[in-house]
């Protein structure tokens, strides 16, 4: 699985264990060109795949809570990842950065990491979540 979908999994589907189901949507954003995402649909009542958004903020705050870190997720990729349970590495960040299409220099980690937080809001916000306008830069 990606990690772009592992990340729209945790937080849009945090209960249903839809993280399987997650990779698919970033690509199927605007017509799925395969089948591959109905799955998804299905496996997701009462989050993003039905009725209302799913509040990002609200979800990560929650998770910030419970988390004995002090981690800033509304700004930093790495605590975001860190809160998700996903490896924060820069090998994994650059990972992200293919995923996503990063042109920039990957070794310049400050530029690359603020333009992946940007990013993962904006792909949270496409794959039916609400994404507050001040994490969309």
């Amino acid at each position: 699985m990606s990690l772009l979908g592992s990340i729209v999994g945790k937080i849009l589907h945090p209960f249903g264990g839809g993280t399987a189901d997650a990779a698919p949507a970033p690509t199927a954003g605007s017509g799925g060109p395969a089948g591959t995402s109905t799955p998804s649909t299905p496996s997701a009542p009462g989050t993003a795949g039905g009725s209302e958004p799913v509040d990002v903020a609200a979800v990560l705050t929650s998770l910030a809570e419970k988390n004995p870190q002090t981690l800033d997720w509304r700004h930093s990729i790495v605590d975001l990842m860190k809160l998700l349970g996903l490896d924060s590495g820069l090998a994994s960040r650059k990972q992200l950065a293919d995923e996503l299409h990063y042109t920039g220099d990957k070794d310049d980690s400050a530029t690359m990491n603020i333009w992946l937080h940007k990013q993962v809001m904006q792909k949270l916000a496409e794959n039916g979540g609400k994404v507050p306008d001040d994490l969309k830069h």
